[in-house]
């Protein structure tokens, strides 16, 4: 068997990654929106650009958009899109951030910084983004408010999608002491199954903050979603925006 790493993910679910997220548009335009809203003037860099579902219309706005990402599959994907060729990629682990220049905003969205897997990979890309930004620019992160109750003899099976044709599940081995979630998406459709495994390494939104402090960043703003509201006790997942 292949060993996991920081491409798979990408490289094995790229061409059917924009159904499958099922991220509405509304939920989409509301985070370009407020991106673009703390992106000021630009330049903007993201991080796990993926397919460019937030890239592209970042770029829409007359802003200055570069990627990161480890998967030539996804990058193929934001290529056959309308101004997908426009966009500057560069190819490799984020957590490095090796690009050039400075940003005035650096982001990274829908619990994609959680596909660094070592808790030194993300003490790693917070140092890198805070030497890449510009004295008054930010770093945005939106991810899930880990759960680790759902997780029953450290195991999960959800499924996300059934129907006539076709069924979906997520079935997921949950290690505690390492905070690290090994998953697989399984597509049952049509007499056949099609499996997409997902690594990820979450983190609790206290320990982003001491990585942030830890590169000489702090926390601005948490908003519990992209319309702003509130993070509460309740939250399931979060925005979190760190400045100098």
């Amino acid at each position: 068997m292949p060993a996991y790493d920081n491409a798979t993910y990408g490289n094995r679910i790229a061409s059917i990654y924009d159904d499958f997220i099922q991220i509405s548009l509304e939920q989409t335009q509301a985070a370009v929106e407020a991106l673009a809203a703390m992106a000021k003037d630009g330049p903007v860099l993201e991080l796990g650009i993926g397919t460019g579902r937030i890239a592209l219309p970042l770029s829409d706005k007359g802003l200055a958009v570069h990627g990161i990402d480890a998967s030539t599959q996804m990058i193929d994907e934001l290529r056959k899109k309308p101004r997908g060729n426009a966009i500057p990629v560069t190819m490799g682990d984020f957590s490095e951030v090796a690009v050039e220049g400075r940003f005035g905003l650096i982001y990274v969205v829908f619990n994609t910084f959680f596909s660094l897997l070592t808790q030194e990979d993300q003490v790693r890309c917070f140092a890198n983004v805070a030497k890449h930004l510009l004295p008054d620019g930010v770093f945005v992160i939106e991810a899930f408010v880990p759960d680790p109750p759902r997780f029953i003899g450290n195991q999960n099976v959800v499924a996300s999608k059934v129907d006539v044709d076709e069924v979906r599940l997520d079935v997921t081995r949950y290690d505690p002491l390492q905070q690290l979630l090994k998953a697989q998406h399984l597509v049952i459709a049509n007499g056949t199954i099609q499996t997409y495994p997902i690594q990820l390494r979450y983190a609790w939104p206290s320990e982003l903050d001491l990585m942030a402090r830890l590169a000489g960043l702090k926390l601005k703003e948490r908003w519990s979603n992209w319309q702003r509201s509130p993070f509460t006790s309740g939250a399931t997942s979060h925005i979190s925006i760190y400045h100098a």
